[in-house]
């Protein structure tokens, strides 16, 4: 992610382009490819000579972001999500595969990986 004057540089040289488009191209994106807005704004008025005070109190939750929660529940269409924080957290890579076992007694659900084809 670009700041100060290479940001401001980058910023006026794609100034012809849509907004995401010169975020993207200062390299405001996230992991998932999201971009990341709030962050490209703000360092440009960071790079323009203004401070910026947060208006969360320190240590508040919403001034840490995101937070991995280690919770989910059944969304109304019957399928209950497992985020990129705990993919990561455990070092899944996309494409990997599973066997889904159900635990009625403890009602539990494990993901059992199944063996790579080499």
């Amino acid at each position: 992610m670009l700041v100060g004057k290479e940001l401001l540089d980058k910023a006026r040289s794609l100034s012809n382009r849509p907004e995401d488009e010169i975020a993207r191209g200062c390299g405001y994106v996230g992991p998932s490819g999201r971009v990341l807005r709030k962050s490209f704004y703000k360092a440009l008025v960071e790079a323009k000579g203004y401070k910026l005070r947060s208006t969360n109190r320190p240590g508040s939750r919403s001034s840490r972001g995101r937070q991995a929660e280690f919770r989910t529940r059944v969304h109304g269409n019957g399928n209950l999500l497992i985020g990129h924080a705990y993919t990561k957290k455990l070092g899944l890579e996309p494409g990997q595969e599973f066997r889904i076992e159900i635990r009625r007694d403890s009602g539990a659900i494990w993901l059992v990986p199944l063996a790579e084809k080499t």
